[in-house]
């Protein structure tokens, strides 16, 4: 029984080991295992950021028949296609020049009389890489080949804000900002959320729509304001329109043109004019000047 016992542990020690040494070898082999650029990769010149951040670790093979597309669309083809050609060229000096990121101009052919697209597929079943392309045709067809692909556009796609400034979801503000009117929260991936004016709100969750989103060598950060239901439901009051509020104000009695002029009587004798300054007391009391409404002068604005 302990002999048996002994040969079983054997056994599941020899195959543990197996599994080990198997498992690293595939590890070391997919590391060192090129991935060949395509042509759309290097004319949309994103490659050289994801490069630079250090995320590609396996060397990038780019096919001399790739760099002879390059070559007769930077001089044979329309203007706007000669300008992307010769980008592509510029990226290629790009790569070469990091120090992040090995790069080699593999020597297959100038020309591929089976189309680039298929020569890519080729070395990469042959040389067991894989494919860095954001051709949506030829990725299709490499997924369906069993190779493996690395498309720009959907890690561009999948590293995306999930919010965009304008959208609006509810929160639970957990913490102060870095000024006393600022509330925090995070969403569920961890990004942290700065409300203005929300410090009342610490502790509760409430509506807000996001403004903008920054983002720093420290993570992604995005702000926020709080948004009330009782603004959106109050409706502006009606406001009249000028010509109605006319209308309606009290009209102010203008003398009529044909209205006869008061005659003076003509028993009383006019005193002639002197220049003697009357008395306080015998000076005549100022007419009383009559207050008129609000309506009144807009009216009389009005009409002048």
């Amino acid at each position: 029984m302990e002999l048996l016992i002994i040969i079983v542990l054997l056994v599941i020690a020899a195959e543990t080991t197996y599994l080990t040494v198997t498992s690293g070898r595939k590890n070391l082999r997919m590391q060192l295992a090129p991935v060949f650029v395509d042509t759309s990769v290097l004319i949309d010149g994103r490659i050289t950021a994801i490069a630079d951040s250090g995320f590609i670790t396996r060397p990038l093979y780019i096919p001399r028949s790739v760099v002879g597309e390059l070559q007769f669309l930077a001089d044979n083809a329309d203007a706007d296609k000669r300008t992307r050609a010769r980008h592509g060229l510029d990226i290629i000096t790009q790569l070469q020049a990091m120090t992040s990121v090995k790069v080699h101009i593999f020597n297959d052919d100038v020309r591929a009389e089976e189309g680039v697209d298929n020569r890519l597929l080729t070395l990469a079943k042959k040389h067991n890489g894989a494919l860095c392309t954001i051709d949506y045709n030829l990725n299709k067809v490499a997924v369906v080949e069993g190779i493996q692909v690395l498309n720009v556009n959907e890690l561009a796609k999948s590293l995306r804000m999930a919010y965009l400034p304008g959208e609006r979801i509810t929160i639970e503000l957990t913490q102060k900002g870095n000024d006393q009117h600022q509330g925090v929260g995070h969403l569920s991936d961890g990004t942290m959320v700065v409300v203005e004016h929300a410090y009342k709100q610490i502790g509760k969750t409430v509506e807000i729509e996001f403004i903008r989103s920054l983002q720093t060598a420290a993570g992604k950060m995005m702000f926020a304001k709080l948004v009330h239901p009782h603004m959106e439901t109050a409706k502006p009051k009606a406001v009249k329109p000028v010509k109605q509020q006319l209308k309606q104000a009290r009209p102010v009695k203008q003398p009529q043109a044909n209205s006869k002029p008061v005659q003076a009587n003509k028993d009383v004798v006019k005193k002639p004019y002197t220049a003697q300054r009357p008395n306080t007391a015998q000076r005549p009391k100022r007419p009383q000047q009559k207050r008129t409404s609000p309506e009144d002068s807009m009216v009389e604005l009005a009409n002048r």
